[in-house]
């Protein structure tokens, strides 16, 4: 598996655009919200929701490759499943909150969500498949906490479990 490979995965899993009022997000197209979009071409504010509808897969593919892979220094996880889980969770759920939950799993302090000397140290003696169990394990209760207080996200509910569930694949 390459990065590639990782952002095409993502790509299926995240669609098109949508705009439900419900998404804390707003628009989004690719999985791409019109607050990124808006940092990404630096406008200086989010990106209108015609401009995220009109954004171009290509340019979803540039934006994961670089904020969702090389700036959190996730292309940094040697194993390929471990970093496919670990970026589909800052995808979903932000890149600092997947670091967080990556350095957890692994027993590093401070959890700061940079991924550092330290975290990469500790990837160098982990073993993968016991580090994305846990990963995704803190996914499955950040799901849980977020349902049980916000009672407006239970429609995404069964598209996070199942998006979940199939990354169990990856282990």
């Amino acid at each position: 598996m390459t990065d590639d490979d990782i952002i095409a995965a993502v790509l299926k899993y995240e669609g098109g655009y949508t705009n439900n009022s419900a998404d804390r997000g707003g628009p989004t197209n690719y999985g791409i919200t019109a607050k990124e979009l808006g940092a990404w071409r630096n406008l200086g504010r989010d990106a209108t929701p015609s401009e995220v509808e009109a954004m171009t897969e290509a340019e979803a593919i540039q934006i994961y490759r670089k904020r969702y892979i090389a700036d959190p220094r996730f292309d940094q996880i040697p194993d390929m499943n471990l970093r496919m889980i670990v970026v589909d969770s800052g995808v979903l759920f932000g890149v600092s909150r997947a670091a967080k939950w990556l350095q957890q799993a692994l027993g590093v302090a401070p959890v700061d969500g940079v991924i550092g000397p330290a975290t990469l140290q500790a990837l160098s003696v982990a073993v993968p498949r016991d580090i994305a169990k846990s990963v995704l394990g803190l996914r499955f209760k950040t799901i849980g906490s977020l349902l049980s207080k916000e009672k407006s996200q239970v429609v995404f509910a069964a598209g996070w479990i199942n998006r979940a569930v199939d990354l169990l694949r990856y282990i």
